[in-house]
């Protein structure tokens, strides 16, 4: 699952539809904030379950940061405290949907703050499965910086949560990459816009959770089956 911005009735919708038990593993392939209204939401459903594996997003990598900033009580000289790179961070996140994050966040108390942020640093840079002798990557986004002798171990943090996957090119051979970010809606060439595309040993499954063509996506590895909630 991946890019779910707050959605989350399209989220407990979707948890709803999938067969998940506690011998089963859900990775969430990042950008579970901002745009939507209820991150925080879905953020404490996924702390409280420890088979859900959360992938970093750059929605989280540019929250990040500032939701540590925001853990204290805030005093009402705040803005006016905040050095130029802090005001900088928080211009280019709330310009990217993080307002509704921020809103959210002021409302926990101070000490779920604080694990929201803790939960938050510890998502991972990336994802791996062997299944059926395949080998899947999960990645947020792409590869910037690709070399197919380059191991997914060798990527740094944002090297794989802001370059888009380039559909038209099979990486690999006997690897298959799943990644979000990218909106199916704005592949160019997929013929099913909207849902999930599996093309050239990649598989996107950003389907666009809250735009108003848009829904939430999952896709089970073991089966190939595919989940959607509107």
């Amino acid at each position: 699952m991946s890019d779910i911005h707050g959605q989350y009735e399209l989220f407990r919708n979707l948890m709803e539809q999938i067969p998940f038990g506690k011998d089963d593993t859900l990775y969430v392939l990042g950008d579970v904030v901002d745009r939507g209204p209820a991150s925080m939401k879905i953020l404490q459903y996924m702390m409280a379950n420890p088979n859900i594996i959360p992938i970093m997003g750059n929605h989280e990598l540019m929250a990040l940061p500032c939701l540590k900033l925001l853990v204290p009580e805030l005093s009402n000289g705040f803005l006016h405290e905040l050095s130029s790179q802090a005001r900088q961070s928080f211009a280019e996140w709330t310009l990217n949907g993080g307002i509704s994050t921020i809103q959210e966040f002021l409302k926990l108390p101070q000490e779920e703050r604080r694990k929201v942020v803790e939960y938050i640093e510890i998502f991972r840079p990336y994802g791996k499965e062997i299944i059926d002798n395949w080998e899947y990557w999960l990645v947020h986004a792409g590869m910037e910086h690709f070399s197919e002798s380059k191991r997914l171990e060798e990527y740094s943090v944002e090297e794989v949560v802001w370059r888009r996957t380039d559909f038209e090119v099979a990486y690999f051979k006997n690897i298959i990459v799943v990644s979000g970010h990218i909106p199916t809606q704005n592949i160019l060439g997929n013929s099913r816009p909207g849902y999930i595309l599996k093309k050239n040993n990649h598989i996107a499954i950003d389907c666009g959770a809250g735009k108003n063509n848009g829904r939430l996506a999952a896709i089970c590895l073991d089966t190939g089956e595919e989940y959607y909630a509107e």
